[in-house]
């Protein structure tokens, strides 16, 4: 029997896509050790007996569907700040280069910019 073939129900019986069942407890069964903060897990406990299943049986069928999906079954993303702050810092500069070519001021030679950069630095020392 191939695992991909395998899919758990609530009270941790495995069936296969032929309905033959396996009870989780007949199967070899090691243990795993995950550490958290004490809120969440209590969090997780609580909401896992609204569910009608134990904090065991919720982890189980995650890592099952992640087998069988071979992937996380939920997008794992950056927080919005940091695509705010890109779209923000695209804006200013947007905005910058707007204004430069509206300006009626000369243009500053690579030499000029660098030596502006430098007499900043000189400044905030």
């Amino acid at each position: 029997m191939r695992y991909k073939d395998l899919f758990i129900d609530l009270d941790d019986t495995l069936y296969d896509t032929h309905g033959n069942s396996i009870k989780l407890r007949d199967m070899a069964q090691s243990a795993m050790t995950v550490r958290m903060d004490s809120n969440i897990k209590n969090q997780f406990d609580k909401l896992c007996q609204q569910f009608g299943m134990s904090a065991n049986t919720a982890i189980n069928i995650f890592i099952n569907q992640v087998i069988r999906s071979r992937s996380i079954p939920f997008v794992i993303s950056a927080s919005d700040n940091s695509e705010n702050i890109r779209r923000e810092a695209l804006s200013a500069f947007c905005s910058a280069r707007l204004k430069a070519e509206k300006s009626e001021d000369k243009e500053l030679s690579l030499e000029e910019i660098n030596k502006e950069i430098k007499e900043a630095k000189k400044d905030r020392e």
